[in-house]
């Protein structure tokens, strides 16, 4: 009988160990020009739809505003700069799928078999919870923080907001609340990983709670709504998560 070839039967971890750091460079490099190059597709194709974009994006602020009053632009330059910036943000987001797979296809030949089935779940999920996160923020939480900001507004003032602080300020809150709702899988990769187990976690559920508060209040505007509709979710999105790492716990005893 011919003798197997030992390359045939070596494990894909000791293949990609003996592999030159060149050849790993060169394989990043090819899926970094993907993702660039499906960027830079969406933005181009997103462009002529940019002021279209930003409207959508100002309509939770118009609708409170009084009708004397309008968003302004301080900068020369911002009626420009501000929608083509949110036109590349969006091309991010809408990329997101696509950048998350690719870093997928990289890292996927040093995992064993059995981190595959696994990390497939954690990484639809991920992607489904930002979006979910992003939608919470613009459609739940920055209508309420608008109304709340314009109805302590004096009423000798009237409020004329920038478009760049505008921008800043969404895009902010839909980073913040899109990570917040990755919760969940932090929960269960940590359970994973054998950081904590969802015993230690219940008797420390009140401390993470508070937590949850305290972060909410740094990372929120300055009122008691904005960090409610933050912490709440947070809480919430950690409770699911302990729900599905109880579920890991059955499977693997």
């Amino acid at each position: 009988m011919s003798q197997i070839p030992s390359n045939d039967i070596m494990p894909a971890q000791e293949t990609l160990e003996q592999m030159p750091i060149t050849q790993h460079l060169i394989a990043l490099r090819r899926h970094l020009f993907k993702i660039v190059g499906v960027t830079l597709a969406l933005f181009f194709i997103l462009l002529p739809f940019r002021n279209t974009t930003y409207q959508w994006l100002s309509e939770p602020l118009r609708r409170q505003m009084p009708s004397t009053s309008s968003m302004i632009a301080t900068d020369v330059t911002a009626t420009f700069m501000a929608p083509f910036k949110l036109n590349l943000c969006v091309a991010m987001m809408l990329a997101m799928p696509f950048i998350l797979f690719q870093l997928w296809t990289f890292v996927k030949p040093a995992l064993y078999e059995k981190e595959k089935h696994l990390a497939i779940p954690l990484l639809v999920g991920s992607i489904v919870l930002f979006y979910t996160g992003v939608a919470f923020a613009y459609f739940i939480a920055l209508p309420g923080i608008l109304h709340f900001f314009m109805s302590v507004s004096p009423e000798t003032v009237a409020p004329m907001t920038d478009i760049n602080s505008y921008l800043d300020f969404c895009l902010k809150l839909f980073l913040v609340f899109g990570f917040t709702f990755e919760i969940p899988i932090a929960t269960l990769l940590l359970i994973l990983i054998g950081i904590v187990n969802t015993q230690s976690l219940v008797e420390k559920r009140r401390f993470i709670v508070v937590g949850c508060f305290f972060i909410s209040m740094f990372i929120t505007p300055p009122d008691a709504i904005s960090m409610i509709m933050l912490a709440v979710p947070m809480w919430l999105l950690f409770e699911l998560g302990l729900i599905f790492g109880k579920i890991l716990e059955k499977r693997r005893a």
